[in-house]
């Protein structure tokens, strides 16, 4: 099993981080690796909630994941699980509301976890896991950065 785990910041409250992170329908619109989402259930956001979302990679082509929610503590943890190319990925988002500079804030841990599922995926995690682990890292980097441009946004439209 490999882990990757980054951590930020964002300043605004974890509740808005929150509608953030699980408004479906603007999923597209917020993270900038996301093309294309589409929900897979009918309902309100948690457990049980799969989406469909098309992602570029870095230095082209692009690839196709399911997300399902498995846990859904709002605002504080959000846990989605995906299947691979021979691996299980768990994704955990943790939101922890802090103080920085007197302001409001959310500290971010996203993790994820990959488990081999086939004698396949164990050769890729033994022969490229390092490599596969810096283009996660980058990939939630990038997520977590997008959301802090929303959460921005967020906060001017409400300033208005």
């Amino acid at each position: 099993m490999s882990t990757v785990a980054v951590t930020g910041f964002i300043e605004a409250h974890a509740v808005d981080v929150w509608c953030l992170l699980t408004d479906l329908s603007a999923r597209a619109t917020r993270l900038a690796g996301a093309d294309t989402v589409h929900v897979l259930t009918p309902g309100p956001f948690g457990p049980g909630t799969a989406w469909r979302e098309e992602r570029v990679q870095p230095g082209g082509g692009t690839v196709i994941e399911e997300f399902l929610v498995v846990e859904a503590f709002a605002p504080q943890r959000l846990v989605l699980c995906s299947s691979g190319a021979g691996a299980d990925y768990r994704i955990t988002w943790s939101l922890r509301p802090v103080r920085r500079r007197r302001r409001p804030c959310t500290a971010i841990t996203v993790t994820q976890e990959a488990v081999p599922t086939d004698p396949y995926g164990r050769v890729v995690a033994l022969l490229l896991g390092g490599l596969a682990a810096r283009a996660v890292e980058v990939a939630l980097r990038r997520d977590l950065a997008d959301l802090a441009v929303a959460a921005r946004a967020l906060g001017s439209l409400e300033a208005a």
